[in-house]
């Protein structure tokens, strides 16, 4: 993947057309930028090995942890999901994002679901 500087998140979201399927958008060392769509709820998992942080752009996001308080987040706002907590990400209504994940973050880590977006796919639909 060639190095992207100065990428433009929005126009970058316009490409997206499918809720819950990132799209990588660049590379920071070991980990990779992605622009998604959200709108219901993913799945409830976790990812045993790495962090996840989300940013959202517009809309609203809620990201319901195990055991603890929903995190509400509006846009500019963002927040780090540590490795091995399980989480839920729920967007009442379409929400865009930016997240930052280790190259070997699964999308929806130890759950299988239809919904389930290889890397493969997120990177494959870089222009």
């Amino acid at each position: 993947m060639t190095a992207a500087f100065g990428t433009d998140l929005a126009r970058e979201l316009e490409k997206v057309t499918e809720h819950w399927t990132p799209r990588v958008v660049g590379r920071v060392n070991d980990q990779y930028v992605k622009v998604a769509k959200l709108l219901g709820e993913l799945v409830w998992h976790a990812h045993e090995n790495e962090d996840e942080m989300f940013l959202v752009l517009s809309g609203r996001l809620r990201i319901q942890i195990e055991g603890q308080a929903d995190v509400e987040l509006g846009p500019g706002q963002f927040f780090v999901v540590p490795r091995g907590v399980r989480h839920n990400p729920v967007a009442d209504d379409e929400a865009h994002i930016a997240l930052i994940e280790a190259v070997t973050t699964a999308h929806t880590g130890d759950v299988i679901v239809p919904g389930t977006v290889p890397i493969e796919r997120q990177v494959g639909t870089l222009d």
